[in-house]
């Protein structure tokens, strides 16, 4: 009994120092060898969806037998007598023929010499199996069966550890896997977005993110619904020193208000019907990194209190709880509502007002950056192609001017979901831009244009320019007139009485392509008499002005 009682110590004190069941089996094997005959030890695990049974793990006292065939394929028959057999959970103790017949498969093939083996039932499914040879011409007794009954559990438990410790292996990959199929999706590469107009038209806002980026201070971004405020958020995290840690987005407008508590802040097991597990809020899984609390207007007042409190001083309690936990996470807020009107309303705590908006950053409607329109058009059809797997198409200048002419209500949201349709009624041979927008969705005056009724008071009844509009003309009218030639006495930046470099810095920032212009010479140059009248929008097109 002394010496059972040792050989139980010893075996379980090698099962909890090694995880891998690999090194478990090379460790116990010369305790083994001190009390049975041993020549090799296997474990297998019974695979029943594959149909096999493989060896996880193997280790000998001698090299004989160590060059077996890893995996025993199993007929239907076969894996339904050995799952029966391994319910029984006896050891059995028989020469290799025997142990395949009562247990068909079980072994390797290959394998010589008398058997003691028990099944390892660690799941209904996938069972293991223990396996020990004796050496050439010896045989096991049943004082070693007995010996066989005390390897069970610690090698039941040791199997149970391998499987755990391979789910958790595959877990990353996993996740990786989704993460890519749902960008493939989404026809995104990562999960940084570009911020297509951070040079144009979102400048101001740009400087803003990197002056608040590293300060770890709540932010509030205000702009109209579908202007981009996500993307301006997870800027603000990965330029932080939060980058590495998890950014999450709760749309507080979506969680009806019964049970936003339990969203946000988690709840106890039994706290209310239903919460039959406890469950961590927002704020714990967002620990250590970013929340953004998208559409912070929605939330009602009550959870406004509590969540002025985690600005305070980083304490909460989950619903039900009775101790407060500790969190570190920075808030991004957004909304599209009035913040401060709400508040002066009794809408909105004034007090959480104050917290959230230490830094504001206004993002401005797509109307407000029309010169980021033509960069933004190309990259949702490079995006809308990538995702429907359609030829990439660009739009063209005429998609390009109806794009621009049109007001936008719906803003970056509504022209990717323009560009997606266009995509789609082009079929990878083109971007239907005009039935997109003309069958879909309602159209604004264009930007400048004269509103009916005004011509009667005496104003011209004709589209008005905007700036860049009036002066992308003058310069192709001066283009037109020198025949593309920029420099010089007769070129156009004295024409116009600038700097050369000037005229070409806003060339390209109007998209004014002057070698265009360079292939009207001779019979077909321009006269002053010839030049057209300007469009109510910029060209943004490469060919010369039509007649």
């Amino acid at each position: 009994m002394k010496g059972l009682s040792q050989f139980n110590l010893d075996i379980w004190r090698e099962a909890c120092r090694h995880i891998e069941i690999g090194e478990l089996a090379e460790r116990v094997v010369p305790i083994l060898a001190r009390h049975f005959p041993l020549s090799l030890l296997l474990v297998r695990r019974v695979d029943s969806e594959r149909a096999h049974v493989e060896t996880i793990a193997q280790a000998g006292i001698t090299p004989r037998q160590r060059h077996l065939p890893p995996r025993s394929v199993c007929e239907a028959d076969q894996l339904a007598q050995l799952l029966r057999w391994c319910k029984r959970t006896d050891v059995l103790r028989a020469g290799v023929p025997d142990v395949s017949r009562i247990a068909p498969r079980a072994l390797p093939d290959g394998l010589r010499g008398e058997v003691l083996i028990s099944p390892l039932n660690i799941a209904e499914r996938q069972p293991g199996l223990l396996v020990l040879t004796a050496k050439e011409g010896a045989h096991f007794t049943d004082e070693h069966t007995q010996l066989m009954h005390a390897l069970v559990e610690p090698f039941t438990v040791a199997l149970e550890n391998d499987r755990r410790v391979r789910e958790l292996e595959t877990l990353p990959a996993a996740a990786e896997a989704d993460n890519r199929s749902l960008l493939s999706r989404l026809g995104r590469d990562g999960l940084t977005e570009t911020i297509v107009g951070a040079e144009t038209g979102l400048r101001q806002v740009m400087h803003r993110i990197d002056l608040v980026a590293g300060a770890d201070v709540p932010v509030l971004i205000l702009g109209e619904t579908g202007s981009g405020k996500e993307v301006v958020a997870r800027a603000i995290h990965n330029r932080s020193p939060r980058a590495s840690g998890p950014f999450l987005r709760v749309n507080c407008g979506a969680i009806p208000p019964e049970i936003v508590d339990s969203q946000l802040f988690g709840h106890e097991r039994g706290s209310f019907t239903g919460a039959v597990n406890t469950r961590a809020g927002w704020f714990e899984r967002a620990n250590g990194g970013t929340l953004f609390l998208d559409e912070c207007g929605e939330l009602p007042l009550a959870a406004q209190v509590r969540l002025l409190r985690i600005l305070q001083d980083g304490t909460f309690k989950r619903v039900g709880a009775e101790t407060s936990l500790q969190v570190d996470v920075r808030i991004v807020a957004a909304t599209h509502r009035d913040l401060r009107a709400m508040a002066a309303e009794g809408r909105f705590r004034e007090d959480l007002w104050y917290r959230l908006a230490v830094f504001p950053v206004h993002l401005p409607a797509l109307r407000e950056r029309r010169e980021d329109i033509p960069a933004l058009a190309t990259h949702f059809a490079l995006r809308a192609a990538h995702r429907f797997g359609l030829a990439p198409q660009m739009p063209t200048a005429e998609d390009l001017e109806l794009l621009v002419s049109y007001h936008w209500p719906g803003n970056i949201r509504e022209l990717a979901a323009v560009i997606e349709r266009a995509a789609i009624l082009g079929d990878g041979k083109g971007l239907e831009v005009a039935t997109s927008l003309g069958a879909h969705a309602p159209r604004a005056p264009a930007i400048g244009t004269i509103p009916p009724g005004h011509a009667a008071s005496g104003k011209p009844n004709r589209p008005l320019l905007t700036l860049d509009a009036a002066m992308a003309a003058h310069i192709e009218s001066a283009l037109q007139w020198t025949s593309g030639k920029i420099e010089g006495p007769e070129g156009a930046a004295a024409l116009l009485g600038i700097n050369p470099h000037t005229l070409r810095s806003r060339m390209r920032k109007l998209g004014v392509n002057w070698s265009a212009y360079r292939r009207a010479t001779g019979r077909d140059a321009a006269t002053p008499a010839d030049v057209p009248a300007a469009p109510g929008v910029p060209r943004y097109r490469s060919g010369p002005p039509q007649e």
